[in-house]
């Protein structure tokens, strides 16, 4: 349930900000009255452990900010900057009466508000590394025009989809900039609701103030990514949650799952389940439950939509349900904040919420014609960019699967490590790969040494430095490929280099990968006749699997820093092998 306006307000003045790592700097520019979001995106921002800081422009001044290359805006550097533009201010008086000008001058206007927003994106480009998130227009019902609008040549709503289009085709060609679909949160709670003529008299509020909490949380969609507090999994119950029925007492012909309305309610949610699995959203089941019953249904019921492959892990059987998680994110290896756990039964929702506070525990009704709604007004998968990686995931996993009962049926680790026929290739940094490089720095959490932070726009700034080198690794194995998992900054000082960031996804971690890669980092630091490497360790709540990577490859403790002398012998993983990409 979204709190009101004034429990913000209240909230936000007493939140500790200064006992959270992650950190981030918003700046909010708008057209019209917007109070209370900056206090709304403090107190969601918190919840995620994030230190919020942010810069409010004054009333409609965002021309002179993006304009003025000295502007406090600019000093201030944000990390992501929203601006939020309402279409009465955009049009001005041709709002009103857009009849007034010819077809053509009508059209004119158009490429003239375009023109001056894509003047604004140039300068801010040029002044800021920020992201730029531009709210569309919405596209009123009402029409000067009345019911001849779909008439008109080039009329008052084709005037507004064709801006809307043109800032469509701005965000395409800038990787920075992003578009949020204002129009659409228009229709999603009505334009009686969100526009509320007194209050747009009273002050030039143009989104009524018990909806700003909502337009707060669809940001918010944005900052997760952009965090790296987005989540990438989602466990589910079997009874009652993505059939009707208890299997166990109704059987595999009882259960709804069928073209009778609760039935088809399940359906529905399976396929907008299997389309986040699709978007590289992992799933897996936590259910107390009969395994081969179960099994059953899953394998064999013709109205499944989701099979035996969509699941990562596979926890059917009478354990305690906070065990069944535990076991998920060691099988998975992923951590607590990345799980959304869908269950009907209250009970389980309530110990999964004591035992596991970082789990995102959905609240679900009685009614599941809801669920596939619910599930969809999360914003939680939200990504920046779709990567190769994200999309290949759910296929991934499965692959895990199968590591696992290769390892379980081997009992020595070297043999198992053998039997894998690793392949690790070793690529530089480029314009396919910075969203991904950008994605693994914001993400990975237990293998990585500084836990530095890079959005995609940095990285691009350190790969076209010539003092560093920005590279990563694919790796691939004889169940396929693991994509990009691995990232590596060097910084190039004169006679030593300096590991800013290593890191290693979870998935391939204890497989040696790391100690290759970094063997290979070592040799080309020797064959540019690097005298050293040094390298920290920065300790956090959550990356100790790292603790030991750097002593146990042969540097030594030299105050803050690690240090690792290139005359001595630099040892290589022999159960891999490893390709060098030009």
């Amino acid at each position: 349930m979204e709190k009101t306006l004034s429990e913000y307000i209240s909230l936000s003045k007493n939140i500790d900000d200064l006992k959270f790592e992650k950190k981030l700097k918003v700046a909010i520019l708008s057209s019209f009255t917007l109070n209370g979001l900056n206090e709304i995106l403090h107190v969601k921002c918190s919840e995620l452990g994030i230190r919020y800081q942010s810069y409010l422009a004054g009333y409609n001044q965002y021309n002179q900010e993006f304009l003025n290359s000295q502007s406090d805006f600019y000093k201030f550097s944000p990390d992501v900057t929203f601006l939020v533009l309402d279409i009465r201010n955009f049009l001005g008086d041709n709002f009103h009466f857009p009849y007034n000008l010819s077809d053509d001058e009508r059209k004119s206007l158009v490429k003239e508000k375009i023109h001056h927003l894509e003047n604004i994106i140039q300068n801010f480009e040029k002044n800021s590394n920020s992201k730029l998130v531009i709210t569309n227009f919405n596209i009123p019902s009402y029409s000067p025009n009345g019911i001849i609008e779909s008439k008109s040549v080039f009329g008052f709503h084709e005037m507004i989809e064709e801006i809307n289009k043109l800032l469509r085709n701005i965000s395409k060609n800038n990787n920075w900039v992003y578009i949020y679909d204002f129009n659409q949160f228009i229709s999603k709670y009505g334009e009686k609701n969100v526009f509320d003529y007194r209050q747009f008299h009273v002050g030039d509020i143009q989104i009524a103030l018990n909806f700003v909490p909502h337009f707060g949380d669809e940001l918010m969609g944005f900052i997760k990514p952009i965090t790296g507090t987005n989540r990438k999994c989602i466990v589910l119950d079997l009874d009652n949650t993505i059939w009707g029925g208890i299997v166990g007492e109704d059987g595999f012909e009882g259960i709804q799952l069928d073209h009778t309305s609760n039935g088809k309610a399940f359906v529905d949610f399976q396929k907008e389940l299997l389309s986040l699995w699709n978007q590289g959203v992992i799933l897996a089941i936590n259910s107390k439950n009969n395994f081969d019953d179960a099994m059953k249904v899953i394998r064999e019921h013709p109205n499944m939509i989701l099979r035996e492959k969509n699941f990562a892990s596979i926890q059917i059987n009478w354990n305690d349900k906070a065990h069944n998680i535990k076991q998920i994110t060691d099988e998975i290896n992923i951590g607590l904040n990345s799980i959304v756990f869908f269950d009907d039964d209250k009970l389980n929702r309530e110990r999964i919420r004591q035992e596991f506070p970082d789990v995102l525990t959905v609240e679900l009704p009685d009614d599941p014609s809801q669920f596939s709604t619910i599930l969809k007004d999360l914003n939680d998968f939200n990504v920046l960019q779709r990567t190769d990686e994200d999309v290949k995931r759910g296929q991934m996993y499965a692959q895990q699967r199968e590591r696992k009962k290769l390892e379980n049926s081997i009992s020595s680790l070297d043999d198992f490590l053998q039997q894998l026929d690793i392949k690790v290739k070793m690529k530089k940094s480029n314009e396919f790969l910075i969203p991904r490089i950008s994605q693994l720095t914001l993400k990975t959490n237990q293998f990585n040494l500084t836990t530095k932070r890079y959005q995609e726009e940095e990285i691009r700034t350190l790969a076209n430095d010539k003092k560093f080198i920005v590279g990563c690794a694919q790796v691939l194995d004889k169940f396929g490929d693991n994509g990009i998992t691995n990232v590596y900054i060097i910084n190039k000082e004169d006679k030593t280099w300096i590991i800013d960031t290593f890191l290693l996804s979870c998935r391939v971690m204890g497989r040696g990968v790391e100690d290759a890669i970094l063997s290979e980092i070592l040799k080309d630091a020797k064959q540019n006749g690097i005298s050293q490497i040094k390298a920290e360790f920065i300790p956090t709540q959550k990356n100790m699997p790292a603790e030991n990577f750097l002593s146990d490859n042969g540097f030594k403790k030299d105050g803050s820093f690690w240090i690792y002398n290139l005359n001595n012998e630099i040892k290589s993983p022999n159960h891999l092998e490893v390709e060098i990409e030009k």
